[in-house]
């Protein structure tokens, strides 16, 4: 799933941007990515992805970032690049509630499509838009407590928890990724040497190519 790919970095990580249209994802990645954000940016059309690289635990770690787009129309075009993705970050707009009410419905189609390892984080964006709040963040809380997963309210305009949401998600991935492949070196130590014709395979133990990986 994750190895040296050169000796720019340490590990490759792809991250899925979901969620209805209009939440923010274009600026969360923006944000992200180039500390960048447009009032009047655009839908996505299809798919775009950046790039931005963190440190840690003193390694240096690549997240390829895709942003999925959410109109109906082209679900079934970005239902491809899923595939190989180690984390997914799903959005919802907490001034509209319709958006948070679709959080299931793309919880489940990223379980469909999606590693079953996938590390998960819901961010309820445009927290600095209180005046028009429809979604109190202990809903949200509730709900990703229920489903399992991490949990933030963010502001792509005032760059509140962007950063973190992501870099929570990227650690979460990395410590996973650590502790296979020690689990696979503490396997081989105590396998000992194999015998004549056995073949030992500890790919999906060692984060190999069950949890997928992502080409650059």
């Amino acid at each position: 799933m994750a190895h040296r790919v050169d000796h720019e970095y340490d590990y490759l990580f792809k991250i899925v941007l979901i969620g209805d249209s209009g939440v923010g994802k274009s600026n969360i990645l923006s944000r992200f990515t180039r500390n960048e954000f447009a009032l009047d940016s655009k839908s996505t059309i299809g798919v775009e992805f950046a790039t931005k690289t963190i440190q840690i635990e003193a390694k240096t770690i690549k997240a390829q970032i895709w942003d999925t787009a959410g109109q109906e129309r082209y679900r079934a075009i970005t239902s491809a690049y899923y595939r190989g993705a180690v984390g997914a970050l799903l959005v919802y707009d907490i001034t509209k509630k319709q958006t948070f009410d679709n959080v299931q419905r793309w919880l489940r189609e990223l379980r469909d499509h999606a590693d079953s390892n996938i590390v998960v984080m819901m961010a309820g964006n445009k927290s600095d838009l209180t005046h028009l709040r429809a979604v109190s963040e202990s809903d949200g809380q509730v709900f990703a407590e229920k489903e399992g997963l991490s949990f933030l309210e963010t502001s792509a305009l005032e760059s509140h928890n962007v950063e973190k949401a992501f870099q929570t998600i990227l650690t979460e991935i990395y410590h996973i990724i650590n502790k296979k492949a020690l689990a696979a070196q503490e396997a081989a130590r105590n396998a000992g040497p194999p015998t004549q014709g056995t073949t030992i395979n500890v790919s999906d133990s060692a984060g190999g190519s069950k949890t997928g990986c992502c080409s650059n």
